[in-house]
């Protein structure tokens, strides 16, 4: 999701009020329940999200209306906040339910108490099983499959002890916002992260760390990148030695390959 100008800053607004009103594990559970509805409601009608980001529209307009489709329908924690976004300036109208989809991602996040980074693992843990099963990925790509026939093959995946806050958007990945189940747990595992001030940095290496060298690694990345890390470790059979690590939009290479291709680079230039 690339919000620009008043989406940005919309989003940053809608944030600060998610944070202030989220209560307890359970109403932010239903919080985000109702606001990934409504997100859903307003990508399938078109109409009503142009109505609702009309910039030529006054405010008051767009939250009357809101108010009166929606009063019946909604807990007043969520009315109040989509309350907000309507009034609120939109630099495209698809931005609209994007923010609210992402709030709901947050708020999902949120119930898991103390448990977020957990989340953060399931999450990853379930996109390596995806990763690695082309059949799996048709399966839940396939368009004439069901979205129930999906959700229960996600369930048979997901470990019994799964946390509800997992199961949840491991479903709501299959709603196609991120075109693929594959993109839509990335952007989880990185708003889980972010909900919890961290950042998600995945470690690829040839042989599993020692939870010691975990945590020197984990500590050294996170005083290098001034914030707190979330290690994700993949053992990947195609790194020879060493390791790379992707955090953010950034690749540190220190596998014997990348060394040895640098060095060819080297010997060519």
């Amino acid at each position: 999701m690339d919000l620009r100008g008043a989406s940005a800053e919309a989003l940053a607004a809608l944030t600060t009020r998610l944070d202030d009103e989220i209560g307890t594990d359970q109403s932010a559970a239903a919080l985000g329940d109702e606001l990934f509805r409504v997100s859903q409601l307003f990508r399938s009608e078109p109409g009503l999200r142009r109505f609702a980001t009309d910039a030529s529209l006054a405010p008051e307009a767009k939250q009357g209306m809101v108010q009166q489709v929606f009063a019946d329908r909604l807990s007043e924690t969520t009315l109040g906040l989509l309350t907000d976004a309507v009034g609120r300036r939109w630099t495209s109208s698809r931005d609209l339910a994007d923010v609210l989809e992402r709030l709901s991602e947050m708020a999902v996040v949120r119930s898991a108490g103390r448990d977020a980074g957990r989340v953060t693992d399931e999450l990853f843990a379930l996109s390596g099983i995806v990763d690695s099963n082309p059949q799996l990925r048709d399966a839940l790509s396939n368009p004439g499959r069901s979205i129930d026939d999906k959700a229960a093959l996600l369930d048979s995946l997901l470990d019994a002890h799964a946390l509800p806050a997992t199961v949840t958007l491991a479903k709501q990945s299959l709603a196609g916002t991120y075109r693929t189940v594959t993109a839509a747990l990335a952007t989880y595992r990185r708003v889980a992260a972010e909900t919890q001030g961290e950042t998600v940095a995945t470690v690829r290496v040839a042989r599993p760390l020692a939870e010691a060298d975990q945590e020197r690694l984990t500590a050294l990345l996170s005083q290098q990148y001034d914030t707190t890390v979330h290690l994700n470790v993949v053992v990947d059979p195609e790194i020879l030695g060493g390791l790379r690590v992707e955090i953010g939009d950034e690749v540190i290479d220190g596998t014997i390959a990348g060394r040895l291709d640098d060095a060819r680079r080297r010997l060519v230039g």
